[in-house]
């Protein structure tokens, strides 16, 4: 039976490279970009063993700003996926455009190339705002690309926003979250501006010249926007993410979920196997090594490739569980570890539980103020399992 596989394609271009940004992202490679399809379609088609016996349930289009591509090149490499693979006949199929820099007729292009979800970066819709952020777009621009992207039949709109943004009152953010919800999008991601080393942002602040947010006013900013998505009628489903019904991400889903994920383009990262790997990051390295290493087999771009400690596996196996809202059943671990969940973390679950931190029953999830402390809780799993788990997997008992 063909089994569900995710798909990542990086794209690393941008307009304007974001100060708070650190993902591998370049502005001023536009010409660049003609070589790097071509990168792209060799590295797919160098894949296709990893692909054989696989249904691509998702692809997802990240970066940078993949809309900043020809939607002659998006379609292009959803076209040569669709020769290495079968698609599942609801493949989810996102990309990520920047308000303001895609055209009526761009979006229509890229809905006609396949794609099925457009995630919108909005961040903002104070101007101020968005000029600390480094975006060049305008409130009115993400209201202009929602409209567009409605135009040309696109499944599912998506937008993103950011938070806890330095000297940013409580009021100003929930008249930001107000204003996406008037657009009515099918689906939010509320993610909080975090100080990133060696990004633009991170300097600013260590001159003294910008001071973070105050860390109880950014869970206000959470626990309250969250309570206005649920009203707006978008169910929470992840720490980060809200959603009408039938407008999860599917994409993300793999991450949260064990799933296999290929990646695909410059600096990508992908899980095959209980193995971690990442391609090399930038793009003129990446390019030449697609050329010089495509007829060597599987991933011609590989930088690294890992197989995290057993202790490790189990650990981001429940944190990333516990980011969804359903949590997981006890049984659900058992199966995939061959190891009760009390003794692998009952100390951990109880001292959690005690906290109002955990439910237990009938599923572990986190509760409300569990979801503000997530990265702690997940700290704590690591180093519980850390000392008491063997740093391999016990090898499977012998078949009698």
């Amino acid at each position: 039976m063909s089994r569900p596989i995710a798909v990542y394609v990086h794209i690393p271009f941008c307009t304007v490279k974001c100060g708070y940004c650190d993902f591998n992202a370049y502005a001023g490679m536009d010409a660049l970009k003609p070589a790097y399809l071509q990168a792209l379609l060799t590295e797919i088609r160098a894949s296709a063993p990893l692909l054989e016996g696989r249904t691509i349930a998702s692809i997802g289009f990240g970066g940078g700003t993949p809309g900043e591509l020809p939607a002659a090149h998006i379609a292009a490499v959803i076209d040569a996926l669709r020769a290495s693979a079968p698609f599942a006949p609801s493949a989810e199929i996102t990309l990520e455009v920047n308000p303001g820099t895609s055209s009526p007729a761009h979006l229509e292009a890229l809905r006609a190339a396949g794609v099925t979800r457009l995630s919108i970066g909005a961040q903002s819709f104070d101007p101020g705002e968005l000029a600390f952020l480094d975006r060049i777009h305008s409130p009115e621009a993400t209201a202009a690309t929602v409209a567009a992207a409605r135009a040309a039949g696109f499944p599912s709109v998506s937008l993103d926003l950011i938070y806890a943004l330095p000297g940013q009152p409580l009021e100003r953010w929930l008249a930001t979250v107000r204003a996406a919800l008037a657009l009515r999008p099918d689906h939010l991601s509320l993610y909080a501006l975090t100080i990133e080393p060696g990004t633009l942002l991170a300097r600013r602040v260590e001159r003294g010249e910008v001071t973070p947010a105050d860390p109880d006013l950014a869970a206000d900013m959470y626990d309250t926007a969250s309570h206005l998505l649920e009203a707006a009628g978008l169910q929470q489903y992840e720490l980060s993410s809200w959603a009408r019904p039938g407008h999860q991400s599917c994409h993300n889903r793999a991450y949260w979920t064990d799933a296999d994920y290929l990646a695909l383009g410059a600096g990508a990262h992908g899980y095959l196997a209980g193995e971690r790997y990442a391609n090399i990051d930038h793009p003129r390295a990446y390019i030449d090594a697609v050329a010089r290493n495509a007829s060597r087999g599987p991933r011609p771009a590989l930088a690294a490739v890992t197989t995290p400690s057993y202790p490790a596996q189990v650990a981001d196996w429940l944190a990333l569980r516990l980011r969804l809202l359903e949590g997981f059943s006890p049984r659900e671990f058992e199966a995939r570890w061959s190891l009760p969940l009390e003794a692998a973390a009952g100390p951990v679950l109880a001292e959690a539980e005690a906290a109002g931190l955990l439910e237990l029953v009938p599923r572990v999830r986190l509760t409300r103020r569990g979801r503000l402390l997530h990265g702690e809780l997940a700290a704590r799993f690591l180093a519980h399992l850390d000392r008491t788990l063997p740093h391999a997997a016990p090898a499977a008992p012998a078949a009698r």
